[in-house]
């Protein structure tokens, strides 16, 4: 929890104020027994009227002060809570995006959403009771058992039993309720998690009339979060009505002891009328502080589980600044590389070596597993190779600033993503500046531009998150329309065809074909009519290169290759390319 503290370091002159009108505050509300017991003692027993006037009118300016001091440090605690909790936001938002694919394996998607909503306003709310609280009730707590001690000593015992019977409550609850928060916060996951699962695969769930087996499993989640949170709230309401039998138990004592001594000496009555009252604000100093060390071990949970976030560090590590200078033809070159996920015991690349030059297109096929998408996501760095050497521009990516190899990169994902905002802002995702005749330009590439223009807004068209108001197709037109707006020395497409039509799929790769000559063009592919004429096809079996060449070489020297082309033709079109293949060679 108190590694959190840093955040509140931009804002401590407004803490600074805090304390200040906080200790004004307590001074001031203190003050108003002590001039109560004097109205008592030396105006209403004597009878001196002008007496009670002029002290009447010290406690209503007292009081004045007391209140706006009072305004001061609710506002100023309300104002640092809320500033420090954004700025956590902030810093979990800022470390999720910079972590690598890899490392964001340790946390669910549901986990991080949580953590980053519902544990920052856990710690924010227990800070703001800090700020106000723990200040507060100490003060209090101090100068009213130092005032009560000085105007009723002799009734300064009283306190002590009630404190003890306050403090020994509150450790009990303690006990009980702490264990029980951090299971609260696995079951909120779990209900994010699955809440989450279903709204994202709705489709998936109705096609196969499972609403009610998802029903019962978020039923079974919530009713064991229901039973925690009946369980906790009950022990926690157990504090009012003790604190109450204790508050009683202190003010009926105080009257007791009180009203024995009067009978020896009635002067004594302003005295005890002050002790009372300083009791009490001791007593609701320590019921401010149990309250507020019930709600720090829920609070501490939930900031071990933000600081898990803060301390994860990144597997790759980027260099500051570019060592070394990069060519200026591009290339992407693979030599030897191994790949192994992290605790996986067999290696999903092994040995693979090819290299792609500028204005060619090499591609990549296999079966499903084979590697093919892994070897893409090496390339941008989102993995690190476990052996061997990637090259970019003749350069090792391990060389590279993060920023200087990423803006080198034009990535078209597997499952194309697109963010709450237009077509237009999509497009120009990754390259801000473009201009509109860019954009239409990337559009017009991606063959994008004919849907759009049908649309009432064009390019100003909303898109929702995620892209769930465009089909499929449209999607992943636009996500190829965002690679290319921002003009990449390597353009990377992960199977970013499979949900366009053959004739569609035919003209992007011929208007590619018009921007890529000075750019290398990287395709995965399950189609081989996608990468039919590429410069080079290199052909991946369980993560190692079984074969690298054109289409008519692969197709009579390797295999895996013949096998790929085989399954997805009749037997009459294979029987054709086999011929054009023998031809090829003859020529």
């Amino acid at each position: 929890m108190f590694r959190l503290f840093k955040f509140l370091k931009p804002y401590w002159w407004q803490v600074v104020i805090l304390l200040l009108v906080t200790a004004v505050q307590v001074y001031t509300t203190l003050r108003l027994p002590a001039l109560m017991a004097d109205i008592i003692n030396n105006g209403i027993v004597t009878q001196n009227i002008d007496y009670i006037w002029m002290t009447g009118l010290r406690m209503i300016v007292i009081a004045i002060i007391s209140a706006i001091t009072s305004f001061m440090s609710s506002y100023f605690s309300a104002r640092v809570g809320a500033n420090f909790s954004r700025d956590i936001r902030t810093a979990i938002f800022t470390k999720i995006i910079n972590l690598n694919m890899s490392d964001l394996k340790d946390f669910t998607t549901a986990s991080l959403l949580t953590r980053t909503t519902n544990d920052v306003n856990q710690v924010q709310s227990v800070v703001m009771m800090m700020l106000s609280m723990m200040l507060r009730a100490p003060m209090f707590c101090i100068i009213a058992i130092i005032m009560a001690i000085q105007t009723a000593p002799d009734m300064s015992w009283i306190i002590l039993v009630g404190v003890v019977a306050i403090l020994g409550s509150a450790i009990v609850i303690m006990a009980i309720v702490m264990p029980k928060f951090k299971v609260f916060q696995n079951l909120v996951d779990k209900i994010t998690l699955l809440t989450r699962e279903n709204l994202t695969g709705l489709r998936v769930v109705r096609a196969f009339n499972n609403e009610e087996l998802e029903r019962k499993k978020f039923v079974k989640t919530n009713d064991s979060l229901t039973r925690l949170l009946i369980f906790i709230d009950r022990i926690l309401e157990l504090q009012n009505p003790l604190i109450n039998i204790i508050f009683n138990g202190t003010t009926l004592l105080c009257s007791w002891v009180g009203i024995s001594l009067l009978s020896k000496d009635f002067a004594y009555l302003g005295n005890m009328t002050a002790f009372a009252q300083y009791v009490t604000f001791v007593m609701i100093s320590f019921l401010m502080l149990s309250m507020l060390f019930v709600m720090l071990p829920r609070a501490n949970v939930s900031a071990h589980r933000i600081n898990e976030i803060f301390k994860k560090m990144p597997k790759i590590n980027w260099k500051i600044k570019t060592t070394g200078i990069p060519d200026k033809v591009p290339s992407v070159e693979f030599k030897n590389v191994d790949f192994r996920y992290p605790e996986a015991a067999e290696n999903v690349l092994e040995n693979v070596s090819f290299k792609a030059l500028a204005g060619e297109t090499t591609a990549f096929i296999g079966s499903t597993g084979s590697g093919k998408s892994t070897l893409i996501n090496l390339v941008p760095r989102f993995y690190e190779a476990t052996d061997g050497e990637i090259l970019v521009n003749g350069l090792s990516i391990k060389e590279y600033a993060k920023n200087d190899l990423i803006d080198k990169i034009g990535l078209v994902p597997q499952h194309g993503m697109l963010f709450a905002g237009t077509i237009k802002s999509n497009i120009k995702f990754g390259a801000p500046l473009a201009s509109d005749l860019q954009v239409h330009k990337a559009a017009e590439i991606a063959q994008a531009k004919n849907f759009i223009e049908k649309l009432p807004r064009k390019y100003d068209a909303p898109i929702a998150q995620g892209g769930t108001n465009v089909s499929g197709g449209q999607k992943q037109r636009l996500s190829i329309a965002r690679a290319i707006c921002k003009n990449p020395d390597i353009l990377i497409f992960d199977d970013a065809f499979s949900a366009l039509d053959m004739k569609t799929d035919r003209k992007l790769r011929e208007a590619l074909k018009e921007i890529t000559k000075d750019a290398v063009v990287l395709i995965v592919a399950q189609r081989v009519s996608t990468i039919k004429d590429a410069d080079q096809i290199v052909v991946l079996n369980n993560g190692k290169v079984v074969g690298k060449g054109k289409h008519f070489e692969l197709l009579k020297a390797c295999k895996v290759y013949q096998e790929i082309v085989k399954s997805q033709l009749s037997d009459k079109e294979y029987a054709d390319e086999l011929k054009l293949a023998g031809r090829a060679e003859y020529a």
